[in-house]
């Protein structure tokens, strides 16, 4: 996708969802401070949704981003949830977002629905990238199949009309899981243009992703922005993986690939981005944060020269795929 391309440094963009007070009440200066270094640093591409503290997140962004000419920035966000004036008491992943009412919904009025709400919120006139989010097992259960077929008469059908009409350039879906996506790529009638897949292509899981949906994507020559690039920080210290408490054998094994970066000075911030944007089908990798500094940093370490030696170890050990393409 070209627009996004031009948008790019380095492949880096900025997903928000931390910016949406994820797991804690991130104050308003931090958050906008936080958008405002990615800017300077040069990033250009923002992906957002609604469901990220009740649009919070979608309207920290737009303070920030309408400031700018428009066509100097690249924006996703998604649909499948849209908000009411009616609150509710917060719990899960946003507890700390807004209380506003939250519904999930993938049908066509809801779809619309969605889309305006967003645009009021990002205080833009358009969007570029839209992706139908969470129409997947880990958000629905068994029942996402039902999800996904409510999405395939709904939201699939009007953001392939959006595109035919302009008002948007590209959609998808955006899940954590891989099925979805494959199955979306099969479809006749809407197919899907970018996906945004979280931490199912990354330095500490990736097999099935690439036997699959990462494989299927090049066939079908759909691009694949990668989420969740750390697995919710446990890549880089954290205590969260996949959105959930990371067990003991996740730590374990993080410990052993940081042991191996130590070995070659390498930081594993550096090997989970250029792994992840190794893959021929990935357009881009958009780690979040609240931290201003961590921003740049991303820059850098998406930059460093990483030893072949690293990598070789790293195949030789089982920690990384035979299959997978490796930075050159």
């Amino acid at each position: 996708m070209k627009s996004l391309e031009n948008a790019l440094k380095h492949k880096v963009g900025l997903g928000t969802a931390p910016l949406g007070n994820m797991f804690r009440d991130v104050p308003e200066e931090e958050a906008q401070k936080t958008i405002q270094t990615a800017w300077d640093q040069g990033v250009r591409y923002f992906d957002t949704a609604p469901f990220y503290g009740a649009g919070l997140a979608e309207i920290r962004v737009g303070e920030v981003l309408s400031k700018y000419n428009r066509d100097d920035y690249v924006i996703s966000t998604k649909v499948g949830r849209y908000m009411t004036e009616e609150t509710e008491e917060n719990e899960g992943l946003f507890e700390h977002g807004r209380n506003n009412q939250v519904i999930t919904d993938y049908t066509e009025v809801a779809t619309k629905r969605s889309i305006e709400q967003s645009l009021e919120r990002l205080q833009t006139d358009r969007l570029d990238m839209v992706f139908v989010h969470d129409v997947s097992p880990d958000f629905h259960g068994d029942a996402w199949t039902e999800k996904f077929e409510q999405a395939r008469k709904g939201a699939f059908r009007v953001l392939s009309r959006l595109r035919e009409e302009g008002v948007i350039r590209a959609w998808g879906l955006g899940v954590n899981t891989t099925e979805p996506i494959e199955r979306a790529m099969d479809l006749e009638d809407t197919k899907p243009d970018i996906c945004l897949s979280a931490t199912q292509y990354t330095l500490l899981q990736h097999e099935q992703a690439l036997q699959g949906m990462m494989a299927k994507a090049e066939e079908n020559d759909v691009d694949i922005v990668v989420g969740s690039p750390y697995n919710s920080g446990v890549l880089l210290g954290g205590d969260h993986y996949n959105y959930e408490k990371a067990g003991d054998d996740i730590i374990n094994h993080v410990n052993q690939l940081k042991e191996i970066g130590e070995k070659y000075n390498v930081p594993l911030k550096a090997a989970a981005l250029q792994f992840s944007t190794a893959h021929p089908a990935v357009k881009s990798v958009i780690p979040g944060s609240t931290r201003p500094d961590r921003i740049k940093e991303d820059l850098e370490m998406i930059q460093m020269d990483i030893p072949k030696d690293f990598w070789n170890e790293l195949v030789d050990k089982g920690f990384v795929s035979a299959e997978a393409p490796l930075p050159q």
